[in-house]
């Protein structure tokens, strides 16, 4: 970048400083404490998501009970409505836990995350949950002991991005996105 152009507004700036300006290296990372009360500020957020999306489609299905046959498209319908909400979200750069937080998604150059990759980020961010899911599927265990699981790897999975170059989660490295430290969009 030329002097004269670091002195001029940024929208006045040609659109390839803006690219320079937000190298990974000037980005950054929430600390993982900060990270994970946002996912579970956001966890929290989604039991009204759930709430919704359950009400209208048992209500439409005429479902009786949790038991019913047709649970499995449920849970297909509520994967469906996660993807909305997030790739939505995410594509906007917060979702309100986000906001609230002060952390922002974006590519890895510090651009707004495209819909495909919002998409990619919410599939790959299912490693959070499929793989003690998986582990607890073959076994008969109680509910104590699947919390138990879940919950530890929650714990290893959030450790893991220390090992990560740049402090990231590992569904993120792979999405090509990261979080950085921001204000709410809303209020720029």
């Amino acid at each position: 970048m030329t002097p004269s152009s670091s002195s001029r507004p940024a929208s006045e700036r040609p659109a390839s400083d803006d690219v320079s300006l937000s190298a990974p290296a000037q980005l950054t990372t929430p600390g993982l404490w900060r990270r994970m009360a946002c996912w579970l500020y956001e966890g929290m957020l989604l039991f009204a998501v759930v709430f919704v999306a359950g009400w209208l489609f048992s209500t439409l299905g005429q479902m009786r009970d949790a038991m019913d046959s047709r649970r499995h498209l449920l849970q297909g319908f509520l994967f469906v409505v996660f993807g909305v909400y997030f790739v939505w979200f995410w594509s906007k750069g917060q979702t309100l836990a986000m906001k609230t937080w002060g952390i922002r998604v974006v590519d890895h150059f510090g651009r707004p995350l495209t819909q495909g990759r919002a998409l990619v980020r919410y599939l790959l961010s299912w490693v959070w949950f499929l793989p003690p899911l998986a582990a607890i599927s073959p076994f008969k265990l109680s509910g104590a002991e699947a919390l138990l699981l879940v919950v530890g790897w929650v714990v290893v999975w959030a450790l893991l991005a220390r090992f990560q170059p740049e402090r990231q989660f590992w569904h993120d490295a792979w999405a090509g996105t990261r979080l950085i430290a921001s204000k709410p969009l809303s209020r720029r």
